[in-house]
């Protein structure tokens, strides 16, 4: 039995940091996974510029409630579930999630939360796991799952690696420079072609 393994935002969602960047005109938020591969570090950052703003939990999840999938993220979803099971494997947060989920019809997600003060100031972030994408991928493996895992950015590589099968999906050409033996897809189409032969070649 197999099991693919999607990140969430450039893939099913667009970035939350981008939307939020562009509703409150702050250019430094515009800084994604794609562009630092230390998540522990662009955190910080993200939250510093959020404490100089006065920018809270709630103006960010205002933000979230109007964003919609990608187009044809969608019906991607209902085949690749038709067709095998899905685990999103992404380090935004539950805080973040739910609307998104519920616009996706609610697959299964693992992703990390938010450490909020009472005046509703995100202060710190609070991971699942360090590495947490390739080390559920480790886990789904121990169950005797074979795994198939994409995404586009810095944090994705390594559940990409470690998985039985892969590819990175709508990557930056930074990444795609840096991880030329890595199989590229842009679109849904060609991310279930791929997933199709990961399962044929069983």
């Amino acid at each position: 039995m197999e099991i693919v393994c999607l990140d969430l935002e450039g893939v099913l969602v667009p970035e939350i940091w981008i939307a939020f960047s562009e509703k409150t005109g702050i250019e430094e938020l515009k800084i994604t996974t794609r562009d630092e591969p230390d998540y522990h570090k662009l955190m910080a950052y993200r939250i510093g510029i959020l404490r100089q703003h006065g920018l809270k939990l709630k103006d960010i999840q205002d933000v979230i409630s109007g964003i919609k999938p990608l187009p044809g993220a969608y019906d991607f979803v209902m085949k690749l579930r038709e067709m095998t099971q899905l685990a999103i494997l992404s380090d935004t947060f539950t805080e973040f999630a739910l609307p998104l989920m519920r616009q996706l019809d609610y697959p299964t997600i693992l992703c990390n939360s938010l450490r909020v003060d009472d005046d509703d100031n995100i202060v710190d972030i609070s991971m699942r796991a360090e590495n947490g994408k390739k080390k559920a991928i480790e886990g789904f493996r121990h169950m005797g799952f074979r795994t198939f895992a994409s995404g586009d950015s810095y944090n994705d590589i390594a559940m990409i690696r470690e998985a039985d099968g892969g590819c990175l999906f709508r990557a930056p050409a930074n990444i795609l420079n840096e991880e030329k033996d890595l199989e590229l897809v842009t679109e849904y189409d060609d991310l279930l072609e791929a997933v199709r032969r990961f399962r044929d070649a069983e």
